[in-house]
């Protein structure tokens, strides 16, 4: 299966980044690119576990850090 990030903007213009599993191979693109919308867009992030999620781990990349 492919890996996807779905984006919706919601009626108060907040971007929403939703991702279940992303491969291995796309994790530090996925990651890259979610920092980029995140500087581009501005203003405060909020990172949310989804609640099917199977594990999570939380890291950081230099001044970035999230979860999944």
């Amino acid at each position: 299966m492919p890996d996807k990030i779905k984006i919706t903007i919601l009626e108060d213009g907040t971007i929403k980044l939703e991702a279940d599993k992303i491969s291995q191979a796309n994790h530090v693109s996925a990651e890259a690119f979610m920092r980029e919308i995140k500087k581009l867009a501005g203003g405060p992030v909020t990172i949310t576990k989804a609640a099917h999620a199977e594990h999570g781990h939380s890291h950081s990349h230099g001044q970035d850090a999230h979860q999944h």
